[in-house]
């Protein structure tokens, strides 16, 4: 899914890249950023959201393309070194003069602008179940440690201090379950799309806060473990954080609630 660019992140509409036809093929020319799962064996194919023109009114016409694995002028630059996360395959990707067929236009032209907006709310969803299950990570780990681990001839989780934090957890976790639950629904209902959105900006918003906070809880329960790679909670602490950024940051989704209520908020 190339979407993301060096100068057009939240701003997704500010996309440089452009493709031309030409002679019966699309000729694309430009970057794109952390994008997954585009430099792997098995990837065959990256979609680009590229400016294919401009329309009446000025603004640019962006239509989605389909790049194969191997295209000439297609690169897949090296792998971001990066904080969390290392099992998802994230690369820059590059395209000069890159050609590939006209029938590789996905979809019509000039509606790529709706088909990445429409993948960001599906994708708000996913993310925000990935941090349902973050938090349930947490949750179970910091309940079992706490019954085991003792401080001043008692299980930690006989003091306030640490139940009170786990508790917590387990309202976090129920919390951003229901709202995930609520977001899937209504999408399987096949419910107005504006209520949708709305649902997903407030699962996704809620649950990747939520899982952030959970790992920092998780962490100091484990006290000096926690910070120890050998523990599951060290690599949810520095995983958790992308939650917050990837499919729309959390300042993008307040926009999107805040507008979803009918603020002209820009």
């Amino acid at each position: 899914f190339g979407l993301t660019e060096p100068g057009a992140g939240s701003d997704a509409g500010a996309t440089s890249t452009r493709a031309v036809l030409s002679d019966g093929e699309w000729v694309v020319n430009g970057s794109k950023q952390f994008i997954t799962n585009s430099g792997a064996d098995i990837t065959s194919l990256v979609t680009v959201t590229a400016r294919t023109g401009d329309r009446l009114d000025g603004r640019a016409e962006v239509s989605t393309i389909i790049v194969p694995s191997g295209t000439a002028g297609f690169t897949v630059e090296p792998a971001y070194d990066k904080l969390g996360w290392h099992a998802s395959d994230t690369h820059p990707l590059s395209f000069v003069d890159a050609r590939v067929p006209e029938a590789n236009l996905l979809g019509s032209r000039g509606r790529g602008f709706a088909q990445f907006l429409a993948t960001l709310d599906d994708g708000r969803v996913a993310i925000a179940a990935l941090a349902v299950g973050c938090i349930q990570a947490c949750l179970d780990l910091s309940v079992q440690y706490a019954g085991e681990r003792t401080t001043f001839s008692v299980p930690i989780g006989a003091k306030q201090g640490v139940a009170f934090q786990i508790a917590d957890l387990q309202v976090m976790a129920e919390a951003a379950r229901g709202l995930v639950y609520k977001a899937a629904a209504l999408k399987d209902a096949g419910l107005p799309t504006a209520q949708f959105k709305q649902a997903a900006a407030i699962a996704k918003l809620y649950a990747t806060e939520a899982a952030v906070t959970a790992t920092r809880i998780a962490t100091q329960v484990f006290g000096g473990y926690g910070f120890m790679e050998e523990y599951p909670v060290a690599r949810f602490y520095r995983d958790a954080k992308v939650l917050e950024i990837g499919e729309g940051t959390s300042e993008i989704q307040r926009m999107l609630i805040a507008r979803g209520l009918g603020l002209p908020v820009e």
